[in-house]
């Protein structure tokens, strides 16, 4: 049984489907979508192995046509030198204006699918079926794409929604741990945001979601797309509130541009960190009570989300890190922008930040 939500965007509106066991039909959810019976696949090494099959017999069984690009799994796959691979290898199909890329599989694969969607033959059409938490809740809603450079995570990128995101929480039984809880940082984000009553929630139910209890996994990833889903309809190309989803985010592409988008350090887990770091910003500053902090390390505890980068087998550069803040895409004309809280569900955005209470947040949580 899937539940569906509607991203309202006008004519490029989208439906996310969420539920168990979606992939086996995934075939009859998006044949009506199709401007003809062919797509292509992006996928990767790793998800291949589980769940390419699943997929293909699904559209097999509606009669659509297929082929398929399998990439390395891992963030460094989002370069420009693995972009151009993957454009070469799609266009070696020769694919037209009527093609529909199909994206199987977590951020990276999304971001990279939609990507090539936004800009093969000045743009096709392309659907998201996220297998990883981060992917469900977050990186697969929206239409924000791109790729790294060594300047910064996601500087080159465009906007360009799908037409369908297929969340299939089964997936996540496959998941590893350290995954799983990458993708659940991006999960409390939203209660972190505007949500208190979500987070209080999690504080409740998120030991027994990470343990795999499918019925909260979903309940959680609906709650997350619907916030989502609200906010890209009110400003979809990021000129004022979507900025909030990026709570965390800022300290979080600095750390992980330093440890150069590796395993040493996942998306999630930098996102994590951000956002404490973004909570102990806003207690120096005199917004946010010292309390909240202290609440939410307590659920970090809790469910073993990463807290500093101290923890980390990384010699940090606080001077590098504070140049990587201006490379930022949210930076403007030279003003730093953070996304600050008043306490838990009260973020905002501001550039009145001063640069001496950054540092020395930095200096603490790299040797706490």
């Amino acid at each position: 049984m899937a539940e569906t939500l509607r991203v309202e965007l006008g004519e490029r509106s989208y439906d996310i489907l969420v539920g168990e066991r979606l992939l086996a039909k995934a075939g009859a959810h998006i044949a009506h979508l199709l401007k003809r019976k062919q797509v292509i696949i992006i996928t990767d090494d790793k998800v291949s192995r589980f769940y390419l099959h699943r997929l293909t017999n699904a559209l097999e069984e509606q009669g659509i046509g297929y082929r398929c690009v399998i990439v390395k799994s891992g963030e460094g796959t989002k370069s420009f030198e693995s972009f151009g691979q993957l454009m070469d290898n799609i266009l070696e199909f020769k694919p037209d204006r009527n093609t529909t890329l199909v994206a199987l599989g977590g951020g990276v694969v999304g971001d990279i699918t939609g990507f090539a969607a936004s800009v093969l033959l000045r743009g096709v059409e392309f659907i998201q079926i996220p297998t990883t938490l981060l992917a469900q809740v977050d990186s697969s809603v929206g239409g924000k794409t791109g790729i790294n450079s060594r300047w910064g995570k996601n500087l080159i990128g465009s906007f360009h929604q799908p037409v369908m995101v297929l969340a299939d929480v089964s997936t996540l039984t496959t998941l590893p741990k350290r995954e799983l809880l990458a993708g659940y940082a991006e999960t409390v984000k939203y209660g972190l945001i505007d949500d208190t009553t979500f987070f209080e929630w999690l504080e409740k139910n998120g030991a027994a979601m990470l343990a795999g209890n499918a019925s909260l996994q979903a309940q959680a990833i609906l709650t997350s797309c619907k916030a989502k889903a609200s906010i890209v309809a009110e400003d979809e190309k990021e000129q004022g509130r979507r900025a909030l989803l990026n709570f965390g985010h800022t300290f979080a592409h600095a750390l992980e541009a330093e440890t150069g988008y590796g395993d040493t350090l996942l998306h999630g887990e930098a996102v994590a960190i951000g956002m404490v770091m973004a909570l102990h910003t806003s207690v120096a500053m005199g917004l946010c009570p010292q309390k909240d902090v202290d609440r939410v390390l307590v659920h970090y505890a809790a469910t073993g989300l990463p807290s500093a980068p101290a923890s980390l087998p990384v010699k940090w550069d606080i001077d590098r890190l504070m140049d990587h803040f201006t490379r930022d895409k949210k930076a403007k004309d030279g003003k730093l922008t953070f996304i600050l809280t008043h306490g838990i569900g009260k973020a905002f955005v501001t550039q009145d930040v001063n640069p001496d209470i950054i540092r020395d947040v930095l200096a603490k949580a790299c040797r706490a």
